[in-house]
């Protein structure tokens, strides 16, 4: 086989010959050995941090199942439950969840499951 930009007999393979028999042609030299950049530990706090799970009014959903979703995912007793829905209802939000990101984010993930309108926000407040 013929490969653009190579002489007759190298197949492209890294050893002379057609066929590959042959002594191994290609060096490779390792001699830079340059450390990575240190992560930046604003980033790392920033992930580390609180975070809020905001749940946005909607169009769509019953109060009643948004008391149900409530219940089901965070563990609410129906007063709590209730009382976050009309947050929801009336000023068009609730912070129903605050804490660190990775449980934040698989909060609004289970929320949006249920069809519910769910965001993540940072938590200047802390």
């Amino acid at each position: 086989m013929k490969f653009p930009g190579l002489s007759a007999g190298e197949s492209g393979n890294g050893f002379a010959g057609a066929g590959g028999s042959g002594s191994f042609t290609n060096h490779v030299d390792i001699t830079n050995t340059q450390a990575l950049p240190k992560e930046d530990t604003r980033t790392a706090l920033a992930h580390q941090g609180p975070w809020r799970v905001v749940v946005l009014n909607d169009p769509v959903n019953l109060m009643s199942y948004v008391v149900l979703v409530f219940k089901k995912v965070f563990g609410f007793d129906e007063t709590t439950a209730r009382r976050k829905m009309l947050e929801v209802h009336e000023q068009g939000r609730s912070v129903v969840w605050s804490g660190l990101r990775e449980k934040a984010e698989a909060y609004v993930f289970t929320l949006q499951q249920w069809h519910l309108t769910a965001i993540l926000e940072p938590d200047e407040a802390h």
